[in-house]
């Protein structure tokens, strides 16, 4: 019976601090961003970057069509590569949190997410462009309880439209079409420069890419704004 008892004790508090926030956040958007609220903004959000080879394709072209996006980057990426981070910001982008590296919420105390992942990666991103980043990306999307308390110090941004874009078969035969059908006022798009994580195809992003440039040329004559997530309203 004691048995019995610990182990819902144990299914409480999981529930409590994994499952129920990321239902709240992911269903009813309370404390998160999920979609802007005004016609013709769309905001482009890139996950788990900056990548060497594939994060300067993809800034040429959003360049090309005049487009501005959200990198949420790793902490261990842009301390690998700042010379990235530095032109991600310098072509006008924002660039929020993604952990330092790729690890889910659920699986860390909450002083550890905040020193290990947060506060360590905002001091990398503050030390390459002087901007601390005040938008926040959780990997996977998941959210436990503590993270709600970090809502004053970062935003926390979640998606309405997933690309599904880490598989380079899904990104040569669905993805375009699924951006086209998908892409709407408001629209928060999720996608990825950086194929290295877990679960990830590393080839996928080459796809993405031929696939975003056939989109944003084909909504061209649509007049949609594509801005930084702390633009949209």
């Amino acid at each position: 019976m004691m048995l019995k008892h610990l182990i819902i004790g144990m299914l409480c508090i999981a529930a409590l601090y994994m499952f129920i926030p990321s239902l709240i956040t992911r269903f009813i958007g309370l404390r998160v961003i999920r979609k802007g609220t005004l016609k013709k903004q769309v905001a482009l959000t890139f996950d788990d970057g900056p990548h060497p080879y594939y994060t300067p394709k993809l800034l040429d072209i959003l360049q090309q069509y005049q487009v501005k996006a959200t990198f949420f980057v790793l902490g261990s990426q842009a301390e690998q590569y700042p010379e990235l981070i530095r032109r991600i910001d310098q072509d006008g982008h924002q660039i929020g949190i993604h952990n330092y590296c790729h690890t889910s919420n659920w699986l860390m105390l909450p002083s550890t997410i905040r020193r290990e992942h947060l506060d360590r990666s905002a001091d990398i991103i503050e030390s390459i462009t002087g901007i601390r980043p005040c938008y926040y990306r959780p990997p996977w999307g998941l959210i436990n309880l503590f993270d709600f308390l970090r809502y004053k110090e970062y935003r926390i941004a979640l998606w309405s439209l997933m690309g599904g874009d880490w598989s380079s078969r899904y990104c040569q035969t669905q993805l375009k079409s699924k951006l086209l059908d998908g892409i709407t006022d408001g629209s928060v798009v999720l996608l990825h420069d950086s194929g290295e994580t877990m679960g990830a195809d590393r080839h996928a992003p080459y796809y993405m890419l031929q696939a975003l440039d056939e989109v944003l040329c084909q909504l061209q004559p649509k007049n949609l704004h594509f801005i930084r997530l702390d633009q949209m309203s």
